[in-house]
């Protein structure tokens, strides 16, 4: 093993989860731990999440709980109000900014790191389409021919979205650029908030025409209010319950809560510290039973939306521009005009139709990678490095974010961060949890470095 890959570790993705991954290594690692940041898309630090550049698609995390730094809780408030000639676009903390401004912050985090070290860093613009693992080395190829030999590889590749489907029209695609008729009716699958950001972009480029949005149970997600916090003491929580006992506590402590006045946001707030362990005690059969069953309840109420744009959804539902629908779409029949739509309500057998001008999926992201066309997790998968988990939520990873082989055995050269993690992890796709795994996960790499050059020294 040469010098050089000992003390290198490549990073796959350069969105979020990267560049947090990045800066802590270059905070805790030796002055000769190089770090490779492979991103392909032109900016870093936007990933999926923060590359839009509409200003009604604000965070639904308020500014007070988006700091990238855990041991600086109070840092992207700072970062917000000492820009220079720019105003803050907040008057306090507790206010949820543009997205875009987001991915300015996450940006600027490799310009500041502490000690000057970015000559440690490089950025690298391109796809990565293979991963394999030797002895002593790990090797990153990109598409075109180029390759990245280090000690460690982690992915950060974030959300997967779904491949655009002929006849759809893509959720990441504006509406103008799309080429939506205004006065068309506007079928979207899927009541998240991938759909809460498409209604503001029809809304924000005039659009005319009736929207409806169709899911199995056509919830719409809860919004943010300002409510007292609580604390709940972790003796009292029932880690390793099965899901029913779980759930009937939960509902217990709302319950208690809300007759003495308090906000049910509180007591959802007052677990989020125990929700990954909760996570991984959880018997497996609880876990299928809470996927299939509770987890779409739990999603719109951890899950919310900042106030002003719950009332932007609330005027348009009022006002007859948006419907939202709990049904199966059952056929799609293409039309000059669109296509005409059969469906059937949910707890009815009746098979309803409608003619619509244009279908948009916003069903989501890819959570099973067997389904994911990223190159990346592919090929491990394929080389038989990481395997899928039993629940098809994600690839199966240590408690340590390492990635567990298709014999598994946990890897010493292959970690991942992020969504990607979520079969372990599960409240992994908000920056708190994620910043906090990124500063683990450097730490245990820059420990692994510190023994290695002591190893060598010796």
């Amino acid at each position: 093993m040469n010098a050089f890959a000992s003390r290198h570790a490549i990073i796959i993705g350069g969105g979020a989860s990267g560049v947090l991954l990045a800066y802590q290594l270059l905070e805790r690692s030796t002055p000769d731990f190089r770090i490779t940041l492979i991103e392909k898309r032109p900016e870093i630090g936007r990933g999926l999440a923060y590359h839009t550049g509409n200003p009604e698609h604000v965070l639904n995390v308020r500014v007070a709980n988006m700091s990238a730094l855990p041991d600086e809780p109070d840092h992207f408030w700072r970062w917000l109000i000492s820009r220079d000639g720019v105003p803050p676009p907040c008057p306090d903390p507790y206010c949820f900014v543009p997205r875009r401004i987001y991915g300015d912050y996450i940006a600027s985090l490799l310009t500041m790191s502490k000690g000057r070290s970015l000559h440690r860093l490089s950025i690298v613009q391109g796809t990565c389409v293979d991963v394999s693992e030797e002895q002593n080395e790990a090797i990153v190829r990109l598409d075109d021919g180029r390759f990245y030999v280090g000690d460690t590889v982690i992915l950060a590749t974030g959300h997967d979205i779904r491949s655009s489907v002929a006849g759809y029209v893509d959720p990441w695609v504006p509406p103008s650029a799309a080429g939506i008729d205004p006065d068309a009716t506007v079928l979207v699958l899927g009541t998240g908030l991938t759909m809460v950001d498409y209604i503001q972009s029809l809304i924000h480029v005039g659009h005319r025409g009736a929207v409806v949005a169709m899911s199995r149970r056509g919830l719409l997600a809860r919004s943010h209010q300002r409510a007292d916090p609580v604390r709940i003491p972790e003796a009292e929580v029932p880690f390793g319950a099965s899901i029913g006992q779980l759930l009937r506590w939960f509902r217990g402590r709302v319950d208690a809560h809300t007759a003495k006045g308090g906000d049910w946001r509180s007591v959802i707030d007052a677990v989020r510290p125990y929700t990954q362990r909760l996570w991984r005690e959880l018997p497996p059969a609880s876990k299928r039973s809470f996927l299939e069953h509770a987890r779409a309840w739990w999603d719109v109420h951890r899950h919310r939306m900042a106030p002003e744009v719950e009332a932007r959804m609330t005027h348009a539902l009022y006002d007859g521009r948006l419907t939202l629908m709990a049904a199966k779409v059952t056929a799609i029949e293409p039309n000059d005009s669109g296509a005409r739509i059969r469906y059937r309500r949910r707890g009815q057998r009746e098979i309803l139709s409608m003619q619509v001008g244009a279908i948009v999926d916003c069903t989501g992201i890819v959570r099973d990678p067997s389904d994911s066309a990223n190159p990346a997790v592919r090929s491990l998968l394929d080389r038989g490095l990481a395997r899928v988990d039993p629940l098809h939520i994600g690839i199966e990873t240590g408690p340590d974010c390492a990635v567990v082989s298709a014999a598994g055995v946990p890897s010493r050269r292959l970690f991942a961060v992020g969504p990607l993690t979520r079969a372990a992890f599960w409240e992994i796709i908000a920056i708190p949890d994620i910043r906090n795994q990124c500063a683990k996960l450097a730490g245990q790499l820059a420990r692994v470095s510190e023994t290695s050059i002591a190893a060598r020294c010796s």
